[in-house]
């Protein structure tokens, strides 16, 4: 497994920060000016990346598919599908809104065609939907360029799974990160199922992360403090907006609130390294912890038995377990009941 991968600018890897995706994906609405919105509100929100999706529906679904039951409509799907494809010209000049903005742009393609513009403008990083993991080909193709291809695995078996790195790897791209999904739009905690990041790390030997479908940032903040390199979490600036994605997608200022508690979150997880009191913790660790202190008053000579010791605070005296390495030492001066004790006094 790679320490780390490239995703423009970025490394992302377990000893980065983790690579946060405000996940746009069709909250665009078809509307220029919104999509602009979109991306500005995800750099005010600290997003390293903005995600599209490039679709075109007569390519991606079959018009007698039914709609899926959370979008409570009786459209079918591939008129909803139509009415959210990305304007294809958009995207080089989205491109170079992002580049000015300093944040990263790239798309999940669901066609050749998708792959092939995207890689014309210079996209660091290819994503594929969970929808489109069984498409062999899709994935090769988009493996072959050799950038990092970020695979998400909602209702993917592990098989599946194991199919779409096998690819990536035929073609010799090991620039992979894998995404544990849960494809329910909202998606219920109780089904995050977490640990299939680590599960997956190790059967696959890959980069993971996690892609987020619940209504707050909880899960992010956790899947985060067990190793996700990348949190995608799907975007929009008003989820009263009419579209399938805008009601279960994070305000911005919620996904700055996440943003922000997982940097907190890493800031917590630390070194990893016990190693005694931190400079900042000097000051408690001199008041706060114990020290071999005198019972009674000891006079200069005279030999100190355990009855003449107590412990209690402060730590500024001789640890607690050298406390038989004191007993039978002569004091080398009148020590007073109650004064911890040092090694200069014996």
């Amino acid at each position: 497994m790679p320490a780390e991968v490239n995703i423009g600018r970025d490394k992302v890897g377990l000893n980065h920060p983790c690579y946060i995706v405000a996940e746009i994906g069709s909250n665009h609405n078809q509307d220029w000016e919104l999509a602009l919105k979109h991306i500005d509100a995800a750099v005010e929100a600290g997003a390293n990346a903005v995600k599209f999706q490039t679709f075109k529906a007569e390519r991606h679904i079959s018009e007698k598919a039914n709609s899926p039951s959370y979008l409570n409509t009786k459209k079918k799907l591939y008129e909803i599908i139509k009415s959210l494809e990305l304007n294809r010209d958009w995207q080089r000049p989205l491109y170079d809104y992002c580049e000015k903005k300093n944040i990263t742009f790239f798309s999940s393609p669901c066609d050749t065609e998708a792959v092939d513009q995207l890689e014309k403008i210079g996209v660091p990083a290819h994503k594929v939907a969970s929808f489109d993991l069984p498409d062999l080909e899709l994935i090769r193709y988009i493996a072959d360029k050799h950038k990092t291809i970020i695979l998400s695995t909602g209702l993917a078996d592990w098989m599946e799974i194991q199919r779409a790195v096998d690819v990536c790897r035929e073609v010799g791209n090991e620039n992979i990160i894998i995404l544990q999904c849960t494809s329910i739009y909202p998606a219920p905690v109780h089904l995050a199922n977490l640990k299939a990041m680590q599960s997956m790390s190790v059967a696959f030997n890959v980069l993971t992360g996690y892609s987020d479908h619940t209504n707050s940032d909880t899960v992010a903040c956790a899947a985060v403090a067990m190793g996700a390199c990348l949190i995608e979490k799907h975007f929009t600036i008003n989820r009263k907006l009419p579209g399938p994605d805008h009601p279960f997608a994070m305000e911005p200022y919620e996904f700055k609130r996440m943003v922000d508690r997982i940097r907190e979150t890493e800031a917590a997880m630390g070194d990893g390294i016990k190693n005694g009191p931190r400079p900042e913790e000097k000051e408690m660790a001199e008041t706060g912890k114990r020290s071999i202190h005198a019972a009674t008053d000891i006079k200069n000579g005279e030999t100190v038995t355990q009855q003449m010791l107590v412990i209690k605070r402060p730590g500024r005296g001789i640890s607690p377990h050298l406390l038989n390495d004191i007993i039978g030492r002569k004091a080398r001066r009148n020590i007073v009941e109650d004064e911890w004790i040092t090694w200069e006094m014996l």
